[in-house]
């Protein structure tokens, strides 16, 4: 959910072609697998588009090429430090803490709250887009 709701934020302020935005698994669970029809729903939902998806796992040269490797909880923070080794350079981060907050983004696989972990990511995408763009408005 998270890829989409900042491709979408970055694309509504021209800085589209700033970003590379993508995501990754720290499992194999689900690899190959498609979104979520409740993420999806919630995605049509707020009027924001999700391409094809399948699931991908993370890897050493993600860490490589991208600046930031964001995650939503600290299961997934755990799972990219034994994945990947020694985070030097300060990449790894979890979305909700440019918000100013530490806990965790709900799971809705799990919890079955999709609005509730929309609200979460779109608060922690909006403050990491006003860090990396201040001029950035609310709207």
């Amino acid at each position: 959910m998270a890829e989409f709701v900042m491709k979408d934020m970055v694309k509504k302020h021209g800085l589209a072609d700033e970003f590379i935005i993508d995501s990754a698994a720290v499992s194999r669970e689900e690899l190959g697998n498609g979104i979520h029809y409740g993420t999806r729903d919630k995605l049509k939902q707020m009027g924001i588009p999700c391409s094809t998806h399948r699931a991908i796992q993370v890897t050493r040269h993600d860490y490589d090429t991208y600046d930031l490797l964001i995650a939503m909880d600290q299961s997934n923070i755990n799972g990219l430090h034994r994945l990947l080794g020694n985070d030097d350079q300060h990449k790894i981060t979890k979305l909700l803490s440019y918000a100013g907050l530490e806990r965790d983004i709900a799971d809705p696989w799990y919890s079955g709250n999709f609005d509730e972990t929309y609200d979460d990511i779109q608060k922690g995408c909006t403050a990491l887009l006003k860090k990396l763009h201040p001029e950035v408005n609310d709207d």
